[in-house]
């Protein structure tokens, strides 16, 4: 049976983009386990998106989605980044860290034109954003290669203004879900509610198709989204530790934890508010760090102190991205992932 919201795909799953987690491996095993994979685009250049995209098409021939963020870059700012790193300088001197250690390193980008060139190559069945939509002359561009467009929508507000803007699809993301918050008309992290009031108030307001997001573990979570309203499903903490995924071994530990996983929003790793396990960083800089830079400014200083830590063995500096539900975290392939949250579907 074919689903009616993805054209082409057995499922109305979509597994989450992962950047820094996955790469095309996972998402070609989702698609050819009759689900919507998708590859992450944010930390990547015009060039490895390119290549990434060439290493997807000798994996799977079908349809899948591409994610970008659309986030405004900020101005870097000496004054912030200075606070950032006195913030820091009790971390450094633990590790024997100086500010010398500290180099560029791959950012995230918003989508641009370079981007859009690249896809226009490929012309995928979906793109997907994250922080709204880019810019009229870019969606239009993405519009022109027959691709479905979905965005994320943490507030009632975003997602009737992701209608208005141009969006076919709209991902409910509910505050369970991991990862960064797609908040994009305000910062107010008061505004972000739990996934079935974010449910119900989409599925009620908006005309177009909404998707669920945030919990989404198991089957019966599956079940439960699509009795609610949903037209399907977005999941991804559950597709952390399959076999495909790139997710560090410290990352799985965390995920698999016995005694469970405490997560919490945290802006220490990035300058953006994110759902992570919570660790030695969020506890002792946050969770949320008034000092912390614009994102994703606030990532330069944290990656020496991430690559020591993790040299010895360490998460205490990792983002541990995770939604709250860990119980579908478990060491299997991306198919039977997908064939376990698909019995939710009942056909």
């Amino acid at each position: 049976m074919e689903n009616t919201l993805f054209p082409g795909v057995r499922l109305p799953l979509m597994q989450a983009p992962m950047a820094g987690a996955q790469g095309a491996a996972l998402a070609a095993a989702v698609c050819e386990a009759g689900a919507l994979g998708s590859v992450p685009a944010a930390m990547l250049t015009a060039d490895t998106l390119d290549a990434e995209l060439r290493k997807l098409q000798t994996l799977t021939q079908r349809p899948y989605n591409v994610n970008f963020f659309c986030h405004e870059a900020p101005a870097p700012s000496p004054r912030a980044e200075a606070a950032w790193r006195q913030a820091l300088q009790p971390h450094y001197q633990q590790w024997g860290l100086t500010e010398a250690d500290i180099t560029p390193g791959p950012g995230r980008a918003p989508f641009s034109a370079a981007m859009a060139e690249v896809l226009e190559a490929f012309r995928p069945a979906v793109v997907s954003f994250h922080f709204g939509l880019p810019a009229p002359d870019l969606l239009a561009r993405v519009k022109a290669m027959g691709s479905l467009v979905l965005s994320s929508a943490t507030t009632l507000e975003e997602g009737l203004w992701l209608q208005a803007h141009g969006a076919d699809i709209v991902i409910a993301q509910g505050v369970e879900a991991g990862g960064h918050r797609g908040m994009f008309l305000s910062n107010d992290l008061h505004s972000q509610i739990p996934l079935r009031d974010l449910l119900a108030q989409l599925t009620q307001a908006l005309q177009i198709p909404v998707i669920a997001a945030g919990g989404i573990v198991d089957a019966e979570a599956v079940a439960t989204a699509m009795a609610r309203g949903a037209a399907g499903v977005q999941a991804g903490t559950a597709y952390l530790t399959c076999h495909e995924s790139s997710t560090s071994a410290l990352h799985r530990q965390a995920l698999q934890n016995p005694a469970g996983a405490q997560t919490a929003l945290t802006n220490v790793f990035t300058g953006r508010p994110a759902r992570g396990i919570l660790n030695h960083a969020m506890r002792s800089l946050g969770p949320i760090s008034p000092v912390a830079p614009a994102f994703p400014l606030a990532t330069a200083a944290m990656a020496p102190l991430r690559a020591k830590a993790e040299a010895a063995g360490s998460s205490d500096f990792s983002p541990l991205w995770s939604g709250q539900n860990t119980r579908g975290c478990l060491s299997t392939s991306a198919a039977e992932t997908t064939h376990r949250l698909a019995a939710g579907f009942g056909y």
